[in-house]
Formats: structure tokens, C-alpha cells, sequence
């Protein structure tokens, strides 16, 4: 019997997702565990793997095209089964919000203008419609006999029934969808539909897309680039946000001497250095990873800092599981560093090298960027002095470290050259207080000054 496959929830906070791409096509068998598809969230790529077993009979939602949790992606069931009785797997209720924006309000407003076309009072309810869809909404404003020749041939309701990503074909192309017979499921319009059609119907409505996405450039200006948002920048625009207005930050500031760090991490490569195998690269360690070791400890000594705010309590975690900010191509990432009190300095730089490799090929699991109780951020590497970074939620504080500095320094009576360090620790008031901050801030001071601390784990 065919049964509608739906998006499933691939990361904890995940609530849409987008398909990168379809591995199997329609008419393909399918087995319990196959890949079905890969699906970028709010966190990575996510493969998307069958529960069942059958034939995939339809594909209703191609690549590229953004699906809310449990609404239709495909139909798999048995060979030549006749699927008409599930609506292609439509299901009109939720479908809209997630794969076609404003069209709960279109719906309604469309069927005024249909059967009659002439009375004043239709033509208001198309107005407040269309900004919401693409482009070609606009069309029976400026035109009004188009909408009644076209929306016979979509839906019986004039709403043009298509994906984001085949509306983003269309513009792409210069191509109006207004008046396109859709092949898809209830005449919905799918990519191959667009195939012959000239761009010629479109230069009416082209205009107004850019003005749905950004502003028009103003006369004698070049209009600027639009990037859509990804599913990993939507998660960050609506995290951070919900961070700044709902965390009251405040910032405390060190600057240490970072040549006793230096010459131990110098150190410590030389000797990795020489004890590698022939022909095969040293194993080495970074800034940031002597400064995770560090923290760890730091947060063993002042744990009110390994803490987070809820409505009823403070939890003060007794786990250290410190969260390292990774930048990849189309934001950042935290993966988690667990126990990190537990491991060594090599333990944890390896896992670092293995965490942000595997975070750049968006290869990492939702449970290996979730649950952290503390995070670092490190710009020093693009030359960054110092910084204040914001608070990833519900962690109660961030280290944000700028790069390593040469400059001149008072040691005794003498002026001689030395390094500095700047970090900025970002707090949540609702857990740490002034002081507790300032505590930590010391311990860890007195770690990175005395950096064999470290290797000695505390």
C-alpha cells in the first residue's frame, strides 16, 4: 500500500528543512535504511534514510524547495500502484505556510477576482495579496483579464501552485508562471514544466521580484546582489537575536602575558616535531586548544561560571563541555568538546582538528553542536585585537580571545618586547555577577601565566 513519506525531524530544534538532493528518482526501489535524500538544517546536512521499503513512485517536493516538519516530500509504495487517492500527497491545510509563503491568503482572495472580474470590489483583496508570493501575483493587478485566463489551468482557485525552488527557476529564467499548466500532483507546477517556455511573458512581472526580495536600487545605483538565506543563517539571525534580547550581557575584559603560553606551545611542537614518524606530519598544538584546556580547569575552579539560568533555578552543570566556535562557509558552528577537564591538551587538539574538519564538510551530528555548558571564540588568527562575542543560549557565558600581540612591555624597571593577550569574557547576569566573573577571569590568568598548570590538568 503507498504511504506519503514526510520530513522528519533530523536535528533537536530543527522545524524546516531544505533538500539538497534527491539520491534516488522516481521508479527506484527503495530498502529499509537507504538513502533517500540529504536535507540542510538549521545545524548541517542531514541524511534523510527510508524507514520502509518499496518503490518510490513520486518525488513532491524536488530539490531545493524548503519543507516543514511532517508535511509530504514523497510517495513510496508498490510498482504501477495507483496513487491518486492520496492527492499526489498533498496536503492543502499545512502545505502552504512551508512551500508557497502567503498562500492561505491568496486562496481566499483569488476566487473574487476570478468570476468577476469587472466590480470595484474585488480588485483590493489581490492587492494585499501578492507582495507575500513571487512576482507573477502582480501580473492581474496590472492586468486584470490575466488572472481569468489563468487560473483555470493551475487550480480552480487561481493560485499558482508551485515550490520556492521552482519559483526561483522561473525568475532565474525570466519566465511567468501565471497561465502554466502544472504535470505535478493537482496541477502543481514542477522544474521540467518550465522547459520551452520563453522569457518573453515574464518582463512584465520582472521588475517587481527584486522589490519582494530587497529594496530598488535608487535610479543611477547598480541593484544589489540577493543571497537567499540558508537554513544555517536563518538559525543564526533567529538564535542571536533571541540571545540579545533576552540575555542581559555585560563584559569583562583581561590582557595577560602570553609569552609563558608561547614558549609552552613552542615547546610542545618542537617535541611532537621530533618524535614523529618519518614521512609522516607532527602532530601539533594550537593557542586555542592550550586555552580550552585552560578554561576547563578555570570552570572546575569557579563553577558558577559552568552554569545556566532557568525560570525556576540556576543549573550549575558538574560536566565541562565547552563549545568551540568554528566559522564554515555559510556561518558558524559550535561543536562540543565533552569532558574537556577529563583530556589532556593532545586529546582535545585532535578532537578540535577532527570536530571543525568534519563541521566545514557540514558532516557533524546535531548531538555533537548541542548541550554545551561554556564556549570560546577565537578571531585571533584574522588579526583581531579583542572582541565581545554573544552569548550562545542557554550557556551562561563566552570567551571571546583576540591574536596573540608583540609589543613592548614593563617587566621590573626595564622596557623590553613581550606578548599580550586579550580576552573578553561575555556573561549572562542572570547567572554570573560581577565578581563571580572576575573570578574566573583571574583563575584563568594564573593558568595561562603559568601554563605548566595546564598540562598537569589543574
Amino acid at each position: 500500500m503507498a504511504k506519503v513519506l514526510e520530513m522528519p525531524k533530523l536535528s533537536p530544534t530543527m522545524e524546516e528543512g531544505q533538500i539538497s538532493v534527491w539520491h534516488k528518482k522516481e521508479g527506484d526501489a527503495v530498502g529499509v535504511d537507504d538513502l533517500l535524500a540529504e536535507v540542510e538544517t538549521d545545524k548541517a546536512t542531514m541524511e534523510y534514510r527510508s524507514f520502509d521499503k518499496g518503490t518510490l513512485l513520486k518525488i513532491l517536493s524536488p530539490a531545493g524547495a524548503v519543507v516543514k516538519l511532517g508535511q509530504p516530500v514523497a510517495i513510496l509504495g508498490n510498482p504501477g500502484e495507483d496513487i491518486s487517492a492520496l492527492g499526489g500527497g498533498q496536503r492543502p491545510p499545512p502545505t502552504p505556510p512551508g512551500l508557497s509563503g502567503a498562500a492561505p491568503v491568496a486562496e481566499p482572495a483569488a476566487p473574487a477576482a476570478a468570476p468577476a472580474a469587472p466590480p470595484v470590489a474585488a480588485p483590493p483583496a489581490p492587492v494585499v495579496a501578492p507582495p507575500a508570493p513571487v512576482a507573477t501575483a502582480a501580473a492581474p493587478v496590472a492586468a486584470p483579464p490575466a488572472p481569468v485566463a489563468a487560473a483555470p489551468t493551475p487550480s480552480p482557485t487561481g493560485r499558482v501552485k508551485a515550490s520556492p525552488y521552482v519559483r526561483k527557476l522561473a525568475r532565474d529564467r525570466d519566465l511567468s508562471l501565471a497561465g502554466v499548466a502544472g504535470s505535478g500532483p493537482n496541477g502543481r507546477i514542477i522544474a521540467r514544466d518550465l522547459d520551452g517556455l520563453v522569457a518573453a511573458p515574464a518582463t512584465s512581472a520582472a521588475p517587481s521580484a527584486p522589490a519582494a526580495k530587497a529594496p530598488v536600487a535608487p535610479a543611477g545605483l547598480e541593484a544589489p546582489e540577493v543571497r537567499p538565506l540558508s537554513m544555517m543563517r536563518k538559525a543564526i539571525a533567529r538564535r542571536l537575536t533571541e540571545s540579545k534580547q533576552t540575555v542581559p550581557h555585560f563584559y569583562l575584559t583581561i590582557d595577560i602575558d602570553a609569552d609563558p603560553l608561547h614558549h609552552l606551545r613552542e615547546q610542545i611542537n618542537a617535541d611532537l616535531a621530533s618524535a614523529a614518524p618519518a614521512g609522516q606530519p607532527a602532530a601539533k598544538v594550537s593557542f586555542n586548544d592550550l586555552l580550552t584546556k585552560a578554561c576547563a580547569i578555570a570552570l572546575v575552579r569557579v563553577p558558577e561560571c559552568n552554569a545556566q539560568f532557568t525560570a525556576d533555578a540556576i543549573l550549575v552543570h558538574r560536566r565541562v563541555d565547552i563549545s568551540v566556535a568554528v566559522a564554515v562557509a555559510e556561518g558558524l558552528v559550535t561543536p562540543v568538546v565533552r569532558d574537556a577537564d577529563t583530556k589532556g591538551v593532545l586529546e582535545i587538539a585532535a578532537e578540535v582538528r577532527d570536530l571543525a574538519g568534519r563541521a566545514k564538510a557540514k558532516k557533524l551530528k546535531p548531538e555533537e553542536m548541542a548541550n554545551g555548558t561554556f564556549s570560546i571564540s577565537n578571531l585571533g588568527m584574522y588579526g583581531i585585537d579583542s572582541f565581545a562575542a554573544v552569548i550562545n543560549p542557554p550557556e551562561g557565558a563566552i570567551l571571546a580571545v583576540g591574536q596573540v600581540r608583540r609589543e613592548p612591555v614593563v617587566k621590573g624597571e626595564a622596557v623590553v618586547p613581550g606578548r599580550r593577550l586579550a580576552m573578553t569574557l561575555s556573561c549572562d547576569h542572570r547567572v554570573v555577577d560581577g565578581a563571580v566573573g572576575a573570578t574566573f577571569l583571574r583563575a584563568l590568568r594564573q593558568l595561562c601565566e603559568h601554563p605548566t598548570q595546564i598540562l598537569l590538568g589543574g
